[in-house]
């Protein structure tokens, strides 16, 4: 299988130099390019064009929410993935209106950033489990017709027909837990069921409403005003 290429933009060299190493420990990655700031990441973006970028919001300079639309210019096809400290709400919101693809904080595990790497450039939309409360916070406290982040990230999830009623109580009951952000090992243990179960009650309310990812299902059950 051909390697994912990544451009790690961030502007703390220590820690740049430190995610490239671990990155390119794991066979499925290949660091193309390291940027300290927008400019140079489009720079490299456009000589060695990758497929996930990822990219931190304290630049000096341009923030990296502000720089989105100039690095998708410049990489039409490259998948961007937030990666930064910040846990302001208003940031997240501004990332995935600008058309990120993903939201992490640094505070990542380094087995869950690489899975979520390779679950954005299958289109899949990731977040945080410690944003997936806010992301939800802030879809409920805007007005239905405003809300473009929570568009984009759903992408038309729920399909035609598609309602709660078609979920059975445990469903409903997980699919709330995971709207407020929790684990599969801590939906488990709020139901007092497996683990195992809860990941098998998650895949089917993907796959009964649609819906790709957990960030969907979260900000539907918003939407639907699941509790």
């Amino acid at each position: 299988m051909k390697s994912i290429q990544l451009l790690v933009v961030d502007d703390h060299r220590l820690f740049r130099r430190g995610l490239t190493a671990l990155l390119s420990q794991d066979g499925r990655f290949h660091v193309v390019g390291e940027a300290g700031d927008v400019g140079e990441a489009m720079r490299c973006a456009q000589q060695a064009p990758p497929d996930v970028i990822l990219l931190d919001n304290h630049l000096p300079g341009v923030r990296g929410v502000d720089g989105i639309a100039a690095l998708k210019e410049a990489a039409p096809l490259a998948r961007i993935l937030m990666l930064t400290v910040s846990e302001d709400e208003a940031d997240l919101a501004a990332a995935l209106n600008a058309g990120a693809d993903g939201y992490l904080l640094k505070t990542v595990e380094s087995e869950h950033l690489c899975d979520s790497i390779v679950k954005v450039l299958a289109g899949e939309s990731v977040v945080s489990p410690e944003m997936m409360t806010k992301l939800v916070t802030a879809f409920r406290a805007k007005p239905v017709a405003d809300r473009p982040a929570v568009e984009r990230v759903t992408a038309c999830a729920a399909g035609p027909g598609a309602g709660m009623d078609i979920l059975s109580t445990r469903e409903r009951e997980v699919l709330a837990l995971i709207a407020r952000g929790d684990s599969n090992k801590v939906i488990g243990r709020q139901l007092d069921i497996a683990e195992t179960t809860v990941k098998i009650h998650v895949q089917h309310i993907l796959r009964k409403l649609q819906l790709t990812s957990r960030v969907q299902a979260a900000v539907y059950a918003a939407a639907t005003g699941v509790t």
